[in-house]
């Protein structure tokens, strides 16, 4: 009897414990979601008592939850809007890492090439044979199967479809006067799959299939992935290189809110961008945002070496010391962090 009360004793202290510990939620994109769960996990070790709850609902749900403050943070690949930021004043993007959007097929051809053109002719429903002579002109000499394309697409809102459309925007002007660019847009063909897992799960399962994903579900999931000609005329494959060059050249704002699809530079991945963590200026919790701001800091230093072995581009050396400085700006009830050292 005594052996079982102390067992008892034993696992109600062990509840209290974990009921004492420090959960931090957020909400957000499927694109990076890889490497924060890798993070939140690493950091987890370092802080026993912190626990992290992250969603991967797309971008545009983790805009509207930080926006309604239902989580700590949000996560984004596309940059919240002017119109967006008016209804969350004090909002701060972080940027994280750097990812690519890549075109992932179902198709027994090697190697494919693509224009931003045919590209945007795919999804625009004008292509819809893979022997089609406009892919044919970027692939002499490849064997094209005379079968029907199967063009997927994110059905929620999606800062991965935010990045692909702006590219299309860019490069296609009858793209740009038609769907256009944003998270949402109007298909004018193809099925709808939800987040990143979703899509690569479709292109994997359909025959024909044409979609677009960040690179990591792309490389993990063994999927073919085109080359693209980019800005300065040279066809790129997705790589953690090509990824980096995109962004060699890129000016940030103040506010991080940037573009580098369709960069120049010859090595440089015409479909990459920066992906966001969106949180509070001053953080009204003193626990949770002392906390998360030193998760923000240990993200952006030490957390980048995570970033390569998961197929993500770690934040060039300038991009990191100005959002450092950002971090250091960040209050909790008006009051500045310490923040612990970062090596």
């Amino acid at each position: 009897m005594k052996k079982l009360l102390a067992t008892l004793l034993l696992a109600g202290a062990a509840l209290a414990a974990r009921a004492d510990n420090l959960l931090i939620t957020g909400a957000g994109a499927t694109f990076p979601f890889p490497l924060y769960s890798r993070w939140f996990s690493d950091y987890n070790k370092q802080h026993p008592d912190l626990r992290f709850n992250y969603q991967s609902i797309g971008s545009g749900g983790g805009i509207k939850q930080i926006t309604e403050k239902t989580v700590d943070f949000g996560a984004s690949d596309a940059p919240m809007t002017d119109e967006e930021l008016a209804k969350a004043p004090g909002i701060q993007h972080i940027p994280t890492v750097l990812g690519a959007v890549v075109v992932t097929y179902n198709a027994p051809v090697k190697d494919l090439k693509l224009t931003g053109e045919v590209l945007s002719h795919v999804f625009l429903g004008k292509i819809t044979k893979w022997n089609d002579p406009a892919i044919a002109r970027e692939n002499p000499g490849v064997s094209l199967p005379n079968q029907a394309i199967a063009v997927v697409h994110r059905s929620d809102g999606s800062g991965t479809t935010a990045i692909f459309t702006d590219y299309l925007a860019k490069v296609s002007p009858e793209w740009k006067a038609g769907p256009g660019a944003g998270k949402s847009v109007k298909w004018p063909t193809g099925l709808g799959a939800k987040g990143n897992e979703g899509v690569t799960g479709l292109v994997k399962q359909t025959p024909g299939a044409v979609g677009y994903v960040e690179l990591a579900y792309a490389n993990q999931n063994h999927l073919e992935m085109a080359s693209l000609k980019n800005h300065d005329g040279a066809f790129v494959k997705p790589s953690i290189q090509s990824t980096s060059e995109a962004a060699a050249g890129v000016k940030m704002p103040a506010d991080y809110r940037v573009s580098i699809t369709n960069a120049t530079g010859k090595g440089a991945y015409p479909i990459a961008s920066f992906t966001y963590l969106l949180v509070y200026r001053d953080q009204h919790d003193a626990a949770k945002g002392a906390a998360l701001v030193n998760f923000l800091n240990w993200a952006v230093h030490e957390g980048q070496a995570a970033a390569a072995p998961l197929d993500y581009a770690p934040l060039p050396k300038k991009v990191v010391d100005e959002v450092t400085a950002t971090i250091k700006g960040l209050t909790v009830q008006g009051k500045h962090v310490s923040l612990a050292a970062q090596h």
